[in-house]
């Protein structure tokens, strides 16, 4: 069964979506789990099937269920969000590579730093309304001068999952 994603403007719908991170603390002992509630976006899908776009995350939306640690990540330490309230992913080519994957490149922007950025999404819903787009992938929290480290407890890599679920765009 075919998947193609038809042709046209989609917008990102936030009910719909949900974009996670975690990473190891304590010496990798204990996983911290977080959540952003706030998403916007959208794009543009050509007749060839390939598109780009853009999602932005808002920066004060992180849940981690732990209001001092989320108040500690929203500081100069980590998201600085007073100073850059938004999280954003252009995606500048997004080309299927089967009937379920797509191949996205593009530019995350995290604390005013940008930084290229390759993965491969998986399309699990595609119809008429909706597509739905999930990915996986990891962030060096240090080429966006997120290297806080306290007596080395947070160390590698940030895992972000996403899955994305986009409507047609209405005019």
């Amino acid at each position: 069964m075919s998947m193609a994603v038809e042709t046209g403007t989609w917008q990102l719908d936030p009910a719909g979506s949900t974009v996670g991170v975690r990473h190891k603390t304590m010496w990798g002992m204990v996983t911290v789990k977080g959540t952003f509630t706030g998403l916007t976006g959208g794009g543009e899908v050509g007749p060839d099937g390939s598109a780009n776009g853009s999602i932005a995350v808002d920066a004060t939306s992180l849940d981690t269920k732990n209001a001092k640690r989320d108040t500690h990540l929203r500081s100069a330490d980590f998201f600085d969000a007073e100073r850059h309230p938004e999280l954003t992913f252009a995606v500048h080519s997004a080309t299927p590579a089967d009937d379920r994957t797509v191949q996205v490149a593009g530019q995350l922007t995290a604390r005013g730093i940008s930084r290229p950025q390759s993965l491969t999404a998986h399309l699990t819903e595609a119809s008429t309304e909706a597509v739905t787009l999930t990915a996986e992938f990891t962030v060096d929290r240090e080429q966006f001068s997120m290297g806080w480290n306290q007596l080395g407890m947070i160390r590698g890599a940030t895992t972000v999952t996403a899955s994305l679920r986009f409507v047609r765009a209405t005019s």
